[in-house]
């Protein structure tokens, strides 16, 4: 699994201007001038992570929308959303955890706030976060980071799985 995102890139440091200054005698010396004020670097937090809660996971994916950088991954955008990465290595195998564990939930009833939803939809399954409105927010909805109104956008409904930042068996 990849732990990392293409693109972008946190600056590190003030970047170094080269400044040419022809030699001759009738050149004086440079008055001494002032260096430029440091700032300080953007906070970046890994993988551009959630905070561990439930409001934080759906905000992370409103943050993200429009994001197609998550496409094919689906387990890894729902974990980030809630500040981990690298738990389960497909939405399938976190959903199959969530059963051994007792934590799915299968009766139809609607999935609260930043509960993991899941979808037989491949070999791999697929995973997003509900919004607490009968809704989720995912990978892969018109091919970007995206909301739906429902579970029913992609076939195959699971279920879903209690609202917690994601730990293996």
């Amino acid at each position: 699994m990849r732990n990392h995102r293409p693109g972008r890139v946190a600056a590190t440091g003030l970047a170094a201007a080269l400044l040419l200054v022809p030699l001759t005698a009738q050149t004086a010396p440079a008055a001494p001038t002032a260096e430029p004020a440091a700032t300080a670097p953007a906070v970046v937090t890994p993988f551009d992570a959630g905070d561990g809660t439930a409001q934080g996971a759906v905000e992370w994916y409103e943050a993200h929308a429009g994001d197609t950088s998550y496409e094919g991954m689906c387990e890894m955008a729902a974990e980030n959303a809630w500040g981990v990465t690298g738990v389960w290595p497909s939405a399938i195998d976190h959903w199959n955890g969530a059963v051994a564990a007792g934590k799915a939930h299968t009766d139809g009833s609607t999935p609260p706030a930043g509960a993991f939803v899941y979808w037989n939809i491949s070999e791999y399954g697929h995973v997003g976060i509900a919004d607490g409105n009968g809704g989720f927010h995912s990978s892969s909805v018109n091919g970007a980071i995206g909301h739906a109104d429902s579970t029913s956008y992609f076939s195959n409904y699971l279920g879903w799985s209690d609202p917690q930042v994601p730990a293996g068996l």
